[in-house]
């Protein structure tokens, strides 16, 4: 009932034309966006700018994904709107090392939300054989703050600087990752920029695959997707493609549990229903390759139903960014961008150089929560040999997939929370 007061509040606050307390009505997340859509869309005179006097870099590291470029354009406009000069570097680390630096202004950004891949160019190089020419570097252009906008390396590469912060004082600035790769495999967030537009991209792949079975009856889809040795895409694309099977690295599997699914899928034939797909991730098992568990279906459904395979390849990365990471990139750089700015306003005209854990940050969403974790908390909650969070909350969807592909399973939906009342005071932002 609280709902239904506040959704009519909303209407009665319009026709009043209390604007203000209509647009609080609408909640945390709608006041967030229209904050941020206001700063980004509208370039205040150079005149209503205070300089803050601070330079601030932003960096994109790691493979491309769709949604840097939104980020980008965010951090940047943000930014400026803050009194900060824009610093762009190209090339990831190895550009930075070799001084491909440059300001960025409010207009080269523009049009930048809709663009796929990264414009500024980025490398999966890390930073840790140039920290000599890295800290000259920000010597030479005075940088007080560093945005990363990358993949797993470009966590690697954060911990590497907050490392030599000890040899290296120029590296003692406030430095803050915003999580942008295909696999989702970095720590500390649930998300990454561009996750959901690869998820859009193998969802739409393998409704094509399924769709050129409809001809040819009893016809299995072997379909291997990136992500490393993260799951994610192949989890989720399994979940929304309808697939029979996907086979991961964090849920080990054996040649019982291939012969289950083969025997599953013959049973399935038998049925109105005459084609199957299975979704392997591509380093899920060294041994079980993408051509063995062809090869084995094929030769398992002999007589009974025959075998294509498809490796998705580079085209997961996606075109054009969807609606979510756009949004999503440009939310979440825009909130990186005002940690930095409340970082250095606090340190203003107290000389202090940033030492502490809690200058080295990874923003990530947990849950519905924005959230800054120092990396030197995160290390603890990383697998550094096989590039993943020890824990990940979409794990608890697996047996949903074996559920509605007609497995016996069970699924635990027993998540303990309390009813809550509607938000209306001053809080920290909505996620997204």
């Amino acid at each position: 009932m609280e709902c239904v007061q506040m959704t009519q509040g909303v209407q009665k606050a319009m026709d009043e034309r209390r604007f203000s307390n209509a647009v609080q009505l609408r909640g945390r997340s709608f006041e967030g966006n229209l904050s941020i859509y206001k700063q980004l869309a509208i370039k205040k005179p150079d005149s209503q700018i205070t300089k803050s006097g601070f330079n601030v870099a932003v960096i994109n590291v790691g493979a491309p994904a769709a949604g840097m470029n939104a980020a980008v354009r965010s951090a940047v406009r943000v930014g400026i709107s803050e009194g900060h000069k824009m610093f762009a570097i190209y090339d990831g680390f190895e550009g930075f090392a070799k001084g491909q630096i440059k300001e960025i202004g409010w207009s080269d950004v523009g049009g930048w939300t809709g663009q796929g891949g990264s414009i500024l160019g980025t490398k999966r190089i890390l930073p840790g054989k140039y920290l000599e020419d890295i800290a000259a570097q920000i010597r030479t252009h005075s940088i007080n703050a560093l945005l990363i906008i990358g993949g797993f390396e470009g966590y690697l590469g954060l911990l590497e600087l907050s490392a030599a912060r000890g040899k290296h004082e120029e590296f003692c600035v406030p430095m803050v990752m915003v999580p942008a790769t295909v696999s989702n495999n970095v720590p500390g967030s649930d998300f990454s920029i561009g996750a959901d537009t690869a998820l859009n991209t193998i969802t739409d792949t393998c409704d094509r695959i399924k769709q050129s079975a409809s001809g040819t009856k009893r016809r299995v889809f072997i379909i291997e997707t990136m992500g490393g040795y993260c799951g994610y895409l192949a989890n989720m694309g399994a979940l929304a493609a309808g697939a029979d099977a996907a086979y991961i690295f964090e849920e080990p599997f054996d040649i019982r549990d291939l012969q289950s699914n083969v025997e599953h899928l013959t049973e399935k034939m038998k049925t109105c229903i005459q084609r199957g797909l299975v979704i392997r991730n591509e380093n899920c098992n060294e041994n079980y390759t993408t051509d063995f568990i062809y090869q084995l279906y094929s030769e398992e459904g002999k007589g009974v139903f025959d075998c294509r395979k498809n490796v998705l390849g580079h085209m997961q990365q996606g075109g054009a960014p969807s609606p979510f990471d756009r949004n999503f990139g440009t939310k979440i750089s825009a909130r990186a961008m005002q940690w930095i700015t409340g970082k250095l306003k606090e340190a203003q005209g107290k000389g202090r150089k940033f030492v502490n854990d809690d200058s080295v940050c990874v923003l990530g969403i947990c849950q519905r929560n924005l959230l800054f974790q120092p990396v030197a908390e995160l290390k603890e909650k990383t697998d550094f040999e096989h590039r993943i969070p020890k824990e990940q909350w979409w794990l608890k969807l697996r047996p949903l997939m074996k559920i509605l592909a007609k497995y016996k399973a069970s699924y635990e939906v027993s998540d303990m929370s309390q009813l809550e009342h509607v938000h209306t005071g001053p809080e920290e932002p909505a996620a997204i």
